[in-house]
């Protein structure tokens, strides 16, 4: 809705004209709605409106309301506005049109720093007392907006985007080596650990679930919220779980389509994006207002190479959702001769930092750009669903009934594996020895092992591993080489909603493409209210009836494709056809890798050895199923590390 930016002096000095005239230049390259500053002594606010809310628009940012002396720049969405409302005890003749950004004033009048806590939504502000002379600001649980902040002894300074702070004559651009350790020692989608970083030695960013205070000089950083343990709930009976379920995700779809434009949603063949799009197309339907969908498709000439496990091309998946459904306008994009390094350049520009999602890049951009074009302001998606709605892989069921063999609950068990092997037309012969070995490994003669011997898509230099004590912290965060150390799903998933860092990117792709397409990305799957509940459900309800990720399966029956509900063994596959986009470019390519393998810079921060691997495999094979290689991932985040070093610094 806004990228906001200010310089504050410490000082309480005059602030040269020029500083803020040359960050809003670089910020006026974005579409806006209005772009405004507010100034005083020592204290220049600046607010890139885009109108997203029907109350956002002609809405005055940055706010001063000279009533409580607060200045207020908003980049925010609130989801929990009537709660508020009553709260703060808001006449209802004020409701309807009152802006998020005035509501978060009145918010900070009555909470003061706590005010964060009682917000629900997607959100990024900064307010300035007036009469403290203080700077507060908070981002939301999981960062699904950025803000970005320097500071020394004379000034701070931010930004909802990196690149205009290096306007201001006082911050210079270097490399964080720290930050690109991290990314370079760590495997899997992760950039990095360290929150409070950025790949720029000088600029920081406020965490997620972090607020952020400044007077008299000094910057304090504070972790104000934390999943809690969570008591668990207790219903009678499963039909009182799916209606739960349905209610809550329900509840944060609709609060999600509040908006001035058109609605439109990610949509694949699966239960997440199909449940995001079955409440969403119903709530529009009230309102006389279709629902938009986009789907990445393979592009035309595409040969299926996968297994009979994977639908790379999901069309009649998703057809069969949006004829059951029902009032929506379906969009189905191949994106022809696009690929994905074509999007290298433009896509490190967007985000201001390195990506390791190569093969995704040029269709999420994609999608972005043509819901612009048909006037969409909120781009629904159902991103992480995994972790919250759709929870209860085959591995958990599996690990269910092993706890219940080890704990000897034998009852339990029996009804359980009753009801698998029923689904599954099997028997209990066939399965109970497999569990056995999972929970008693020893006394089968060693008939159940572990798999240690994996590769690495660590590609750090061992030097800069140790020049930089990488592998010592990330040990800290249960990570090392090979990925996460934390053993047992639901630990996993327990240890996943603590950390900082799974959300990061997605925050960070949302809030900059956002910002080029002026409309919004919104995950319902990722509501604060929906992540609480998912971990209240007991362990039962996502194994239930020997079905797997049961609990959305059941709620989502009859409001979901039958062919969608049932289906337990096929995943959609999106980016299956990147090899065959990257043919023409084969040579640039390889070339190009050979050129980083030889870099006498980044030698010292990447691992030859691992890179010249890679390039002997890619020299020789092109088939397709590459995109699933070590090799591909290894080569792909080397290339991209070494055009982002390269090219912005």
């Amino acid at each position: 809705m806004s990228a906001i930016l200010g310089i504050i002096s410490h000082q309480h000095s005059t602030i040269p004209e020029s500083y803020g005239s040359n960050v809003m230049d670089v910020m006026s390259s974005f579409p806006f709605d209005s772009f405004n500053k507010w100034e005083d002594e020592g204290v220049f606010l600046s607010c890139l409106h885009q109108w997203i809310t029907p109350e956002s628009k002609h809405e005055p940012q940055p706010f001063y309301d000279s009533e409580r002396q607060l200045v207020i720049c908003s980049d925010a969405i609130i989801d929990n506005r009537d709660e508020l409302f009553d709260r703060l005890q808001i006449p209802h003749s004020m409701r309807k049109t009152m802006p998020d950004s005035q509501l978060i004033i009145l918010a900070y009048a009555k909470w003061g720093e706590d005010v964060p806590k009682h917000l629900i939504g997607d959100f990024a502000f900064i307010i300035w007392d007036i009469k403290e002379k203080k700077l507060f600001g908070a981002r939301d649980f999981s960062g699904a907006r950025t803000l970005y902040f320097f500071n020394n002894k004379n000034f701070f300074a931010f930004c909802t985007i990196i690149n205009p702070l290096f306007t201001l004559p006082f911050i210079k651009k270097s490399m964080n080596e720290q930050w690109l350790a991290e990314f370079l020692a760590i495997p899997t989608m992760v950039e990095a650990v360290d929150m409070n970083a950025t790949p720029y030695q000088s600029i920081y960013q406020i965490p997620p679930s972090h607020c952020l205070s400044v007077k008299d000089g000094r910057v304090t950083v504070t972790r104000y919220f934390t999943f809690p343990e969570t008591e668990r709930l207790t219903f009678k009976n499963n039909e009182e779980y799916e209606e739960a379920f349905r209610d809550v995700l329900n509840q944060a779809v609709k609060s999600r389509l509040r908006t001035l434009g058109h609605v439109g949603s990610h949509l694949s063949g699966g239960l997440d994006s199909g449940s995001v799009v079955y409440f969403a197309a119903n709530a529009l339907k009230q309102e006389n207002k279709k629902l938009n969908t986009f789907s990445s498709v393979p592009m035309e000439g595409f040969t299926d190479w996968t297994s009979d496990d994977y639908i790379p091309d999901e069309r009649s998946w998703i057809k069969e959702t949006v004829n059951f459904v029902g009032n929506i306008e379906d969009e189905y994009l191949s994106f022809e001769n696009k690929n994905p390094l074509e999007e290298v350049e433009e896509f490190l520009s967007v985000l201001e930092m390195p990506y390791k999602f190569f093969e995704n890049a040029y269709w999420l951009h994609g999608i972005t750009s043509r819901a612009h074009k048909k006037g969409v302001k909120v781009l629904l998606n159902g991103a992480r669903g995994n972790h919250s709605i759709s929870w209860g892989s085959w591995n958990l069921t599996y690990e269910y009934y092993t706890n219940l063999l080890k704990k000897l609950k034998w009852m339990r068990l029996n009804q359980q594996l009753n009801e698998f092997c029923h689904q599954h037309r099997t028997g209990k012969s066939i399965v109970l020895p497999y569990i056995a070995k999972k929970a008693f490994p020893f006394p089968f003669g060693g008939g159940y092992k572990q798999q240690t011997d994996q590769n690495s898509l660590a590609i750090i230099n061992e030097g800069f591993s140790l020049k930089t004590k990488v592998y010592d912290k990330l040990a800290l965060y249960h990570m090392d080489q090979f990925g996460v150390t934390v053993k047992g799903l639901n630990n996993y998933r327990n240890w996943y909603y603590q950390q900082l860092f799974p959300w990061n990117k997605s925050g960070v792709a949302g809030t900059k493409l956002s910002l080029r397409y002026s409309l919004w990305d919104r995950d319902p799957t990722n509501d604060i209210r929906v992540i609480r509940f998912c971990l209240a459900v007991p362990e039962e309800q996502y194994v239930a009836k020997g079905i797997e990720r049961s609990l959305i399966r059941r709620a989502m029956n009859h409001r979901l494709p039958k062919k969608i509900i049932t289906n337990q063994h096929q995943r959609g596959f999106q980016g299956a056809d990147t090899i065959q986009r990257m043919q023409p470019h084969w040579n640039e390519f390889i070339h190009e890798l050979k050129q980083i393998s030889n870099d006498s810079v980044l030698k010292e921060m990447i691992d030859m050895k691992k890179l010249k691997n890679s390039i002997s495999v890619l020299e020789k094979k092109r088939e397709p199923e590459l995109i699933t290689k070590d090799e591909y991932k290894i080569a792909t985040r080397c290339f991209i590390v070494a055009r982002f070093f390269h090219h912005h610094f």
